[in-house]
This record gives C-alpha cells, structure tokens and sequence, in this order.
C-alpha cells in the first residue's frame, strides 16, 4: 500500500512540475507568446513551427489551443491558421518528452537548489518566475526517477501483472486507457512520460505502450474541447478540429500497431526510447501527413459546428462595426462612436434598476443587470478590437485625438458597468437579505443623487458624440455640483446618526458606500470633458476636418 501511495504521489509531482513550468513560462513570456501566435501567421508552416516552438516552452499543447480558440473566438485568426498552429503544438509536446527523458538525473537537484532561492527572494521579478521555471523542470525529472523506483516493486505484484496483462491484446482498449491517463494527469506530455516510465520497468509490452501513447494524443484534444467549452462557436472548432485531426491520426496507425512494435523490438534501443520515439515519430508525421489539410478541416468543422443563432439578446451583439469601413478610418471611427453610445444606453437602463432596487423591488433585477453588464462587456470587447485593426497612421492628427477618446469612453462605460452592478450586489446583501431599509430622508437623499448621476451620463454621451465646448463646460460644472452635493448628503448622513435614527444607524455603512460609488460613477461619466475640450483647444481652426463638426458620427 505505502509503494502504491508513492506511486501516485510520484504522478502527482510529475503533473505539478508540469504547472509550475508552464504557468512560470506563461507569466514571463506571456504576452510575447500570444504576439507570436497572434500574428497574421497566413503561411500553414510558419503556424505550424509557431505552434511547436510555443509548446515546447509552455509544455503544453492545452495552454496552446487556449490561446488559438481565444484568438479565433475573438476573430483575430481564421481558423485553419488556429489548426495549423495545434499540430505544431503536438510536435512541440513530443520533443519535449524526448528532453525531459534523457539522463539527465544531476540536473534535477541543481535546478531546484538554484531555482527555490531565486523564486522565493524575487517572486514577482522576471528572474523569480524563471527561478519557478528551473523548480517545476527539477520536480519533473525527480518525478521520471520516483516513478521508475516506486514501479520496480510493484511490477512484481501478481495482481499487478494481472491488472495491466488485460490490457493486451485489445487495441481500442489500450487507446482508450491512453485516453484516460491524459484525463486525468490533465497532461498528453505526463502520461506518454508515465507510459515510458511503465513500459521501462517492463510491466507493459511494447505494443501495449504505442496504444496508450496514441490514446494520450487522442485524449489531449478531448481536453482542449473541454477547455474551450465555454468559448464561442468560433472558438469551440478549434479544439473539434484538433480532436478529429487526432482521431483520424489513431483511425490510421491504430490497425498496425503490432505491426509497428515487432519491427520496433529489433532495434537496438531500450522499451523507454522505443516508446518515446514513436510518440515524437507519430506526431511528425501525423502532423505533416495532415497539415495541408487544415482548410479542408476548418470548412467541415464550420459545418459540424455552425454559429448558433442569436436567441432574443440583440444587445450582447456589435451592431455597428462594419469591417469593410475599416479601410476609411474616419467611417470606422463613426460605426464604434454608435456603439459606444449604445453601451451608455445600456448604462443607463442598468442605473434605473439600481433606483428600482432602492425602492424596495424585488424579483429578478439582479439577473437583468448581469446580463447588461456582461452585454456591456461584450459590446467593449468588440469596439477594442475594431478599434485595434483601424490603421493609425492614416488617421489625421484630430482623428488620433479622436480614436483616443472613443477608446477612453468605451473604458469609462465598462468600467461604470461593473461597479453599478457591484453596487447592486451590496444592495442585496446588506439591505433586502437583512431586511433593513433606509430613512426615508436617506432614501430621498439617494434618489435625489440617483437623478444627478443620471442627468450627467446623458449630458456626458452629448459631449462625447458632439464635442460641444459649451457643453462640456457645463458639465464640467455639473461635476462640481454633484461633488458639493455628495459632501452635503454625507454630512446630513452623520447627522442622522449623532440623533440616533435607527434605520440610518442600520444602513449607514451601505448608505455612505453608495454616496461614494456614485461619485466614481460621475468621474467616469464626466470624464469626456476634458478630453473633449483638450480635442476642441488641439484643433483650433482645424474644425473642418474633424469628424465630430461634420457630424459623421
């Protein structure tokens, strides 16, 4: 039992290492990875070596199809560059079981005699997440060597033998046992290093250890499905046709397996080597056999996986941002200006529930205002993005200046989003689960600050669609007012408080936390302002060519 207990623990070292490596790679090179992998990449090979040089960094070819299914979800890559750039990732999984299986028993206690202390004296520095780069590498090669020592007595257990002699003979169920290592190790690169390890130790034979290997990679694109499973449509093709192009890989090598390892047991190699070097030579060829397949594919997933038509919630979708503008800078700044005014409408709705609730009503509003707010967000996303393709050096300085405050705004509403549905949230929690309420002087208060804010959210989507240097004077005055305003009802507040008014003393914490978050609200809505009159005193006479006086907007 104790052998059995470090067995597992063993795998579950083997499957940390692999975490740490890849989390520590992902928080130092990151953002330089997702450029990689996020570039125009139309050539299928430069995907492909982009895929294979990125897994062999991250070891991972799950964190690889995350950040493709993100990319095409999001419509920055089309989806047969996401495919080539996952059967790169594959190649890129196998050449580092071949590393991280070679002797290489001494550099386990240096990398994590060297890396502990850089990581714990410099967490947040990049040398520090290079340091828990070098731990999770030692942890990974310990692990290989734990494994194989706690394999030898159990190799000798009579039920042991028994258990994994089932396994052969039976070419699906050995595949679908691969499968099933992947699962749950969460890693293709753990098992096929666990079945090496197995097939080391001669508890598997040689043809039973290329049925897990090919099962590992099948598994692999099962968990990329259920990795992407919360993506769009778009999205979601990537890990199926990852998926398919695994299964056809195991529909064709699969039938000659025993084949494959009669021929492999007359080389001069050990069961190890042989195992890993199928696993690298499979992958090699399965990826090249298919790579220029990858349009073929993406058409048949596109069919298998359509977009679902949209059920009733028009707001969660971009109305306005017509790509074919995107070559006229000045159109394309107009479509994401009409949208950006629908996000404030959308604000707007979700600032009379926050008054509903404050009465006193019930039932769903919380819900309703999720939904807004994630339709906010989703209506953020596309504008950022739209934005991000516009070709700023054909912009007119004034349309720079332009394509800045579209930017901030968008920002500004998102932002004002969360927090009006955080405020909804404390509402809940500490006025109507509670059952208190406010005074009705304080209730009067609020509503009366409630309109102010609301007031100012319209005059500031004016400003920001007209550029009115009037306009944004007042409400840069209107600002002030909801400041004076703010204070005054703080201090009636406490006043409330110093003559004991019971409901004021049992919502006084909600009641300040509003006044305040409503203040941060009206920054943010009276933040375009500034950015206009800034816009109105950068142009000066250049008003002819600015894309708020013509009214393009």
């Amino acid at each position: 039992m104790l052998t059995l207990l470090h067995l597992i623990s063993a795998v579950a070292l083997l499957v940390w290492g692999t975490h740490i490596v890849r989390t520590g790679i992902l928080r130092v090179y990151g953002a330089r990875l997702r450029r990689v992998l996020g570039h125009n990449l139309n050539n299928r090979v430069a995907a492909f070596l982009a895929g294979t040089g990125v897994t062999a960094l991250v070891q991972s070819s799950n964190a690889t199809a995350l950040l493709a299914g993100g990319f095409v979800a999001d419509g920055l890559m089309v989806l047969a560059t996401a495919l080539a750039i996952l059967l790169g990732a594959d190649v890129g999984t196998a050449l580092m079981a071949r590393v991280l299986t070679l002797d290489l028993s001494w550099l386990s206690p240096l990398l994590i005699f060297f890396g502990v202390p850089v990581f714990l004296s410099r967490k947040q520095s990049r040398a520090g997440q290079l340091g828990r780069v070098a731990v999770g590498l030692g942890l990974i090669l310990m692990a290989l060597e734990l494994i194989v020592d706690a394999m030898t007595p159990i190799t000798e257990a009579q039920g042991v033998q028994v258990l994994f002699g089932s396994l052969t003979g039976d070419l699906m169920l050995d595949a679908l046992v691969g499968a099933l290592f992947a699962l749950v190790t969460y890693s293709s690169l753990a098992a096929v290093l666990l079945t090496a390890t197995l097939a080391a130790a001669d508890v598997i034979g040689l043809p039973v250890a290329l049925c897990l290997v090919i099962g590992a990679n099948a598994g692999s694109g099962v968990l990329a499905m259920l990795n992407t499973s919360l993506y769009n449509a778009a999205g979601r093709r990537v890990a199926l046709g990852n998926l398919l192009f695994k299964l056809i890989g195991l529909a064709l090598v699969l039938p000659f397996v025993n084949v494959i390892a009669a021929w492999m047991q007359g080389l001069r190699f050990e069961p190890q080597d042989l195992v890993i070097g199928f696993h690298l030579a499979y992958n090699i060829a399965r990826c090249l056999l298919l790579l220029p397949l990858t349009g073929p594919m993406a058409r048949l997933c596109q069919r298998l996986l359509p977009d679902q038509p949209d059920s009733g919630n028009e707001e969660a979708r971009p109305r306005h941002l017509d790509t074919d503008a995107l070559e006229t800078p000045r159109l394309a700044l107009a479509n994401a200006t009409r949208e950006v005014l629908r996000m404030g409408d959308l604000v707007e709705t979700m600032l009379d529930m926050i008054l509903h609730v404050l009465d006193g009503a019930r039932g769903d509003t919380g819900k309703r205002v999720a939904r807004l707010d994630d339709d906010v967000d989703a209506l953020y996303t596309g504008v950022k993005l739209y934005l991000a393709r516009v070709s700023r050096e054909d912009l007119a300085p004034g349309e720079r200046r332009r394509w800045t405050q579209v930017v901030e705004m968008s920002i500004n509403l998102e932002q004002a989003g969360d927090l009006i549905e955080h405020m909804l949230e404390k509402i809940q929690e500490r006025k109507t689960a509670q059952r208190h309420s406010f005074s009705d002087s304080g209730l009067e208060e609020l509503t009366a600050l409630h309109g102010l804010l609301k007031a100012n959210l319209r005059l500031g989507l004016s400003v920001f669609l007209s550029g009115d240097e009037e306009s944004a004077q007042q409400l840069l005055m209107e600002k002030r007012r909801f400041r004076d305003q703010q204070r005054h009802l703080a201090h009636a507040h406490l006043d409330r408080l110093h003559r004991r008014v019971v409901q004021s003393l049992e919502t006084s914490s909600l009641h300040l936390e509003l006044i305040g978050d409503m203040k941060r609200l009206n920054s943010l809505f009276c933040a375009v302002a500034f950015s206009a009159l800034e816009f109105e005193s950068n142009d000066g006479t250049d008003d002819a060519t600015s894309p708020l006086k013509r009214g393009e907007s």
